[in-house]
């Protein structure tokens, strides 16, 4: 199939074709799929646009420049969404390496997105990576007065789950300056982390 076909079939309605068509698209990848997914990132059609965030994902480092060129510089908010999203599909499928410090960086740069869509997306992304985003998920939790923003760090301090987000979210819950829906979200964050500490395997 050519390459053409197979980023129309990324609009296919059947997830198993688009499925297929993605490993396809990286495992025959060459420098035009790149540019080619992120062109897509705005496409008006979302099962597309979707899944050329999820081909992106499947690419992984590769993909980490144009991404975070898009996240902080475009000016369309569906494209920086899309890249942030994109990001978090890296490191959710290459947890075991280290994720790029230019993806950290951007997502920093995200998590101040005016937009929920993208600061929401990008703590995702942040959660995703886990301990080596710490720093910038602590950091922007005590400098943001946005309380969606405050919620989606929260969230993903939770995701990371290790000792230092229990004691961030521990802490964030004893402030009483602090805003009371960010500290109930803390609670339940807390809650999740002990949780998954108490039934993993001995």
């Amino acid at each position: 199939m050519t390459q053409d076909a197979l980023f129309a079939q990324l609009k296919h309605p059947n997830p198993h074709l688009r499925d297929r068509a993605m490993l396809e698209i990286f495992e025959t990848r060459d420098e035009t799929t790149v540019p080619h997914l992120m062109r897509a990132l705005d496409d008006e059609d979302v099962v597309y646009r979707r899944a050329a965030v999820k081909a992106l994902g499947m690419i992984g480092f590769d993909a980490v420049d144009p991404l975070v060129e898009a996240l902080t510089k475009s000016e369309n908010v569906t494209v920086r969404g899309s890249a942030a999203k994109a990001l978090a599909q890296i490191a959710l499928n290459y947890p075991e390496e280290p994720f790029p410090v230019e993806g950290l960086a951007g997502l920093r740069t995200g998590l101040q997105d005016d937009n929920p869509v993208v600061h929401i997306g990008s703590a995702m992304a942040l959660g995703e990576i886990g301990e080596p985003a710490l720093d910038i998920l602590i950091e922007s939790l005590q400098a943001t007065d946005n309380i969606g923003l405050a919620v989606s760090i929260v969230n993903a301090l939770a995701s990371v789950g290790d000792r230092r987000s229990g004691e961030v979210l521990a802490a964030l819950i004893e402030d009483e300056s602090a805003d009371a829906y960010v500290r109930e979200t803390a609670t339940s964050a807390l809650s999740r982390i002990e949780f998954v500490r108490n039934n993993q395997p001995k």
